[in-house]
């Protein structure tokens, strides 16, 4: 008997800064072979052509890949909240928001759910399936630290875009990889995206 079909991953796109972080993560999840429910909300699309050469879901999936995005990605409607990713009878392996804006994770840490990426974030919470929130708002506000720690007491993880460096990375992409490897961890997909620590350096 052969093995059943991976479950999804639900992936959102919001209008937080960090295009490069989302664009990676999905080619990282396709790679990966895993199956993925986008939905990218209008601003989280506003982000993309303001910091990336995407300005549509055509040219992301482009910039994916047309084959392993057609094989592996299904985009949902932000205002759909009929789709599957609203009902928590539909299986998946839980959601990560890439990158979250703060009102989202507002929305979501008060359980007004107005939208499908905030429904669906609802939705991992009350199923007690894994959530993954990726904020990059500097500095934080009491309102903002309130928000984001009701969410982890509710049992999300709060991995806010903040690489490191002990890897001594030369260039951007460095950077974006590390956070992408860190939510990949953390919803349990395999990969070999950057190196892990192992030790402090040897001295020069």
């Amino acid at each position: 008997m052969s093995d059943a079909a991976p479950l999804p991953i639900v992936m959102a796109v919001t209008g937080a800064s960090g295009a490069p972080y989302a664009v990676r993560l999905v080619e990282a999840l396709v790679t990966a072979g895993q199956p993925v429910q986008l939905i990218v909300s209008e601003h989280g699309l506003r982000l993309l052509r303001t910091e990336t050469e995407i300005g549509t879901i055509d040219e992301l999936r482009a910039s994916v890949g047309g084959s392993a995005w057609d094989a592996r990605v299904t985009v949902f409607d932000d205002g759909d909240r009929g789709a599957a990713p609203a009902s928590g009878s539909a299986q998946n392996r839980g959601m990560v928001i890439c990158p979250c804006s703060m009102g989202t994770i507002s929305a979501i840490s008060q359980g007004t759910s107005r939208s499908l990426v905030e429904r669906a974030a609802d939705v991992a919470l009350k199923e007690r399936r894994m959530l993954v929130v990726v904020p990059r708002e500097s500095p934080y506000s009491v309102i903002h630290l309130e928000n984001m720690l009701r969410l982890t007491r509710a049992g999300a993880v709060v991995l806010p875009a903040s690489p490191g460096f002990y890897h001594r990375p030369t260039h951007i992409g460095e950077l974006v990889d590390f956070v992408v490897a860190r939510v990949l961890d953390h919803l349990g997909v395999a990969h070999a995206i950057g190196k892990r620590w192992g030790g402090a350096p040897e001295d020069a």
